[in-house]
């Protein structure tokens, strides 16, 4: 039987097992707002030394990852959303995510900071640190502000790119930074609420878990309208323009509609539709940042035309 064992953990640990640990999808958009960060700078980074520092960003968010799976590994055994992930489910060992993580930070810091400069590998190191330590380590399983303080770590890559074009931080790459930093809390407020039980079974203190449903519908609506007044002031700035103010508009007015939607519902209405607008609003908010940013770039690409 043991022999049967090591075979099967050997036949199952492949390559997209140790790529998993890297949390692809939210890696996407690490690299995206990462790249919007640094073509929208005033200052023009050489092709192929804008690609090496995508690419490192990317390994420093995949190597953040990693140690969040390392250290996360009892909670996500009981989440139905994370059972599933390589270390939980046996795939790969805690001592092997470990190194992973580990390996990449190290890598990523000093690759950037050789390709760009030592501020932007500095914010990278500590974007690492931010997720790995004071986020997953302390913050998750110790406070119900765990994704209001940690959306920070999510929220630093675009400022990544400002800064590795530039070698320094500016008013605009702040408000990118705070468009996704404000957007972490409703978003994940929004998943928790169809979520149900999966927080409370991992005894993570979500702040449906420790101030109830009703509280956490009226945070979402705040801080959506808080974030709706920054994304709107991001596109008054340098490198907004008409797409960008245009997008803003109408997508925060929808997000907004959403927000009070949810907030004027209880427990009663939510589940005789099935969170049928709690999903919504989530799924909504997913696209919610890739357009913001997508339509910086456009407001970009306008510029060097020489349009606006």
């Amino acid at each position: 039987m043991t022999d049967i064992s090591i075979l099967d953990r050997e036949r199952e640990a492949q390559f997209g097992d140790y790529f998993a640990l890297l949390k692809p999808r939210v890696m996407t958009l690490v690299v995206f707002t990462a790249l919007v960060g640094m073509l929208v700078a005033p200052v023009a980074l050489h092709p192929f030394v804008g690609f090496c520092a995508i690419l490192f960003i990317a390994v420093g968010g995949g190597a953040a990852g990693a140690l969040n799976m390392w250290w996360d590994a009892d909670i996500d055994a009981v989440m139905r959303r994370t059972s599933r992930r390589p270390v939980p489910s046996g795939r790969v060992t805690g001592d092997e995510a470990l190194a992973v993580g580990l390996a990449l930070s190290g890598f990523s810091v000093v690759m950037l900071g050789l390709a760009t400069n030592w501020a932007a590998a500095a914010l990278l190191a500590f974007t690492i640190f931010f997720y790995a330590v004071v986020y997953s380590m302390w913050l998750k399983r110790t406070t119900p502000q765990n994704i209001v303080i940690g959306g920070a770590a999510g929220a630093f890559p675009p400022m990544i790119g400002w800064v590795a074009a530039t070698g320094s931080v500016s008013l605009e790459s702040v408000l990118m930074f705070a468009l996704i930093f404000l957007w972490t809390p409703p978003h994940f407020w929004a998943l928790a609420l169809f979520m149900r039980s999966d927080y409370d079974d991992a005894g993570v203190p979500m702040l449906t878990v420790t101030h109830g449903r009703r509280a956490t519908r009226r945070h979402i609506l705040a801080y959506t309208a808080i974030l709706a007044l920054f994304a709107v002031w991001l596109g008054v700035t340098a490198i907004g323009g008409p797409v960008y103010l245009v997008a803003a508009v109408a997508l925060n007015a929808w997000f907004l509609k959403g927000a009070w939607q949810i907030a004027r519902r209880d427990e009663a209405m939510a589940e005789a539709d099935n969170y049928l607008v709690e999903k919504k609003v989530f799924k909504f908010s997913l696209l919610y940042l890739f357009l913001h940013f997508g339509a910086l770039l456009a407001d970009a690409a306008l510029r060097a035309l020489g349009v606006i």
